[in-house]
């Protein structure tokens, strides 16, 4: 996929006024007259990159009905050249992919990389799992869960009804006085 950069230089389209240009940008850009200034300093400006060619054409046409004048330029693909390891001198097993030798300790396995790709995993050690047979549990039990160690010596229970310590609530203070208020028919 193509992917284009907008970039600006202060060139406006022909007919229109710097002005009204540079009202139009900081309103679509919502941005301070500085930074508008800034568009127009006659160096190339870099606005947005990696875009697809619909973001850019939609860019391009909108800041022209602004009055700026852009270029819509394509990006330069990087590919990243990738030199592959040459595959390890291994002689080729009789059985598919199995090879049993003397140097592996017993109960390990040794595969023989079937192309390029998979010489990468030639040296990796692995143990030679066996396949459990249907319906069996792999999953190990749970231990019971262990209740803390708590030491509450330190605490011992009050009687029923003693004073905990609370603090007793202030009485509320009396009403204001409204016997003097009547009311008017």
């Amino acid at each position: 996929m193509d992917l284009y950069e907008i970039a600006f230089a202060g060139q406006l389209v022909p007919g229109a006024q710097l002005d009204q240009v540079k009202a139009n940008l900081a309103k679509l850009f919502q941005a301070d007259a500085q930074r508008i200034a800034m568009l127009f300093s006659g160096r190339r400006i870099v606005i947005k990159n990696n875009l697809d060619a619909a973001g850019a054409e939609k860019y391009r046409v909108t800041l022209a009905r602004a009055g700026a004048l852009i270029e819509v330029l394509a990006m330069p693909v990087v590919v990243e050249e990738v030199e592959l390891a040459p595959p390890p001198a291994m002689p080729v097993p009789a059985q598919a992919g199995v090879q049993p030798s003397e140097s592996v300790p017993a109960g390990r396995l040794t595969v023989v990389p079937r192309d390029e790709y998979m010489a990468a995993f030639a040296e990796v050690d692995a143990p030679d799992f066996g396949i459990a047979p249907l319906g069996d549990d792999l999953q190990d039990d749970k231990p019971e869960p262990q209740a803390p160690p708590l030491d509450l010596s330190q605490f011992s229970l009050a009687p029923a009804g003693s004073d905990m310590g609370q603090a007793r609530a202030e009485p509320d203070a009396p009403g204001p006085d409204i016997s003097h208020l009547k009311l008017q028919e």
